[in-house]
């Protein structure tokens, strides 16, 4: 059986692994991972040898995997949105992308392809630097189980990211543009949606947070923050004994879902859902059928 690949998908994949810009991409991640793995040891190095005469820092290194996740995930939420602003304005501005509405593609094929091949290239980036991932695995005593759950969240990041740098290129005719409004929509949804939180708390005197954590769903760097939370504990960030978001301080519905891993993945689910309707607004604008999608920006 012939598996039929998505034409922009195949075509981006070709012209990228023809690109030398990709190649030095693929050094400077390695580095900056190397540069995070070696700071870390040594800061950890350092903390060890403080409080303890021997030197050992084999019980500290399990802090390893923390520090170059975060480091790959900050770079990853950085380059999605600049690689995948620039995928319709990118056309609009080389006059290409009328031509690419007269193939037989619909719109959202035709995002869902930019998004696949902003994912695809992104796992080569990922692929690249798992030599110094599995670092963290070997000395820090970690399940090797939690290194593939990483590299979805990954992905789960991915699909976000170019999601929303596809829909700010669809509604901008300048790359530029579209990347000073992806990270705007980024502010949106990392910052703001502690608004409520911050309200409540403020509105209580900090005695509450009711349910206005449950918005905090959307918010990937709260999942993340889950996420490190469970492999490395077992707990979950809101449900764990001696939180300061515990029972009495949440929402009924909130305290249910921060029990074992069930907020992970509701926020998963939530983000994956904000990703899908950031892709249906992008092929919406694509759309030449649409009078707003063929309006100059």
């Amino acid at each position: 059986m012939k598996i039929r690949w998505n034409p922009i998908v195949k075509k981006d994949l070709q012209v990228t692994a023809r690109s030398m810009r990709f190649s030095w991409g693929l050094f400077a991640y390695d580095a900056v991972l190397v540069l995070a793995f070696l700071l870390a040891t040594a800061v950890i190095q350092a903390s060890c040898d403080n409080y303890y005469s021997s030197g050992n820092i084999y019980s500290k290194l399990i802090y390893l995997f923390p520090v170059l996740a975060v480091a790959q995930v900050c770079i990853v939420a950085l380059i999605v949105p600049i690689i995948t602003a620039s995928s319709i304005s990118g056309e609009k501005e080389r006059q290409t992308f009328d031509i690419m509405l007269t193939t037989c593609m619909s719109p959202f094929s035709i995002v869902l392809g930019k998004v696949v091949s902003a994912v695809v290239r992104i796992l080569f980036f990922v692929a690249a630097g798992m030599p110094v991932m599995a670092l963290s695995f070997v000395v820090g005593g970690l399940a090797w189980s939690g290194l593939f759950y990483f590299v979805l969240t990954i992905i789960l990041l991915s699909v976000l990211s170019g999601s929303i740098g596809i829909f700010c290129s669809s509604c901008c005719r300048r790359s530029i543009s579209a990347v000073v409004l992806s990270f705007a929509i980024y502010f949106v949804i990392y910052v703001l949606t502690f608004v409520p939180l911050i309200l409540n708390l403020l509105w209580t005197e900090g005695e509450s947070a009711g349910e206005s954590l449950l918005l905090l769903l959307f918010n990937p760097g709260v999942f993340f923050e889950e996420f490190f939370m469970q492999i490395m504990t077992g707990a979950s960030l809101f449900g764990m004994e001696g939180s300061t978001f515990s029972r009495g301080d949440v929402g009924l519905l909130t305290y249910y879902l921060s029990q074992g891993k069930t907020w992970m993945f509701l926020s998963a689910a939530c983000i994956l859902l904000l990703s899908l309707l950031f892709m249906i607004a992008a092929a919406w604008r694509v759309n030449p059928m649409n009078a707003s999608g063929s309006r100059k920006k």
